[in-house]
């Protein structure tokens, strides 16, 4: 597997560096449907007016065409993103810097660069690390840079379960809590926002027989967005930065609890609990 990857290196370095350019005009219906899917009225938002720090995420969504799509649903490698030999796709790290907020119905654009790609062997198997950073701009304003990590894993042998990461407790000496139904409207809403056709959020026996989990599991994404939706709850200024890591999978239909503790020097700390109790996200945020 070493003399595999270190192959695979040899087409993959090459896009280290490379640079993707998205245009958006942050479209009123578009940010209409974002505020209903998070509970948020709809027509209080009019154009030019100033979304919340975290929405940027939500727009500048990647397009492959349908012929262009793999059996689990992602683009295939080369189309969007690197080339990577591994078919198992999932979120990991983020680290954000918010500089200013997007505004509705004002063009924007999005610079993608990819960061890095290093090839990683351990406990659960060979994977490669995948880092992109997104640069949001608007009307020459910087919005936001946004870095984040995607695991790239060998695929699941037909009949054995994925191989996760051993469940931790999370913490329960946590001062406030939202419990959150994951239900499959809520996932299915941010997937159409999102444009995201990965299987498993949505395809029951897709997970169990080629991914390996129990049922369909929760996108990390939007785990991580209504993290941010707990915290601003109980912001003591105005969002700066994020540095998150998610740990365990959570599952659709299942509830989550979001968690933290209060604002102290301009900081926050924020994790996320699955019906069991267990470590399934962590996140500090930094207030202006």
């Amino acid at each position: 597997m070493a003399d595999e990857m270190a192959r695979a290196m040899e087409t993959l370095r090459p896009w280290i560096g490379r640079v993707r350019t998205i245009e958006d005009d942050v479209a009123m219906p578009m940010v209409r449907r974002i505020a209903a899917t998070f509970d948020v009225d709809p027509d209080s938002i009019k154009p030019g007016d100033a979304l919340p720090p975290h929405w940027f995420s939500l727009f500048f969504v990647d397009i492959a065409k349908q012929s262009d799509l793999r059996e689990d649903g992602h683009a295939r490698g080369g189309v969007v993103l690197p080339p990577i030999p591994m078919p198992r796709r999932m979120g990991a790290g983020r680290r954000l810097k918010v500089l200013d907020r997007l505004r509705a119905a004002r063009p924007a654009v999005r610079r993608s660069e990819v960061v890095d790609i290093v090839p990683k062997t351990g406990r659960s198997g060979s994977i490669f690390v995948l880092t992109l950073r997104n640069t949001v701009e608007q009307e020459g304003r910087t919005i936001a840079i946004d870095e984040f990590d995607a695991i790239y894993r060998e695929a699941t042998p037909p009949g054995q379960k994925t191989t996760a990461t051993v469940a931790v407790p999370a913490p329960t000496d946590n001062t406030w809590a939202d419990t959150v139904l994951l239900s499959e409207t809520l996932v299915f809403r941010y997937s159409a926002i999102t444009w995201n056709a990965h299987r498993i959020h949505y395809d029951s026996d897709y997970c169990r027989t080629v991914e390996g989990y129990a049922h369909t599991v929760q996108n990390g994404g939007l785990t991580m967005h209504l993290m941010v939706d707990a915290a601003l709850k109980r912001a003591p200024g105005e969002l700066r930065s994020v540095t998150a890591r998610l740990t365990s999978p959570v599952f659709v239909g299942d509830s989550a609890r979001f968690c933290g503790y209060p604002a102290k020097d301009g900081r926050m700390r924020v994790f996320v609990a699955d019906k069991n109790g267990a470590l399934c996200g962590e996140m500090d945020l930094e207030f202006a």
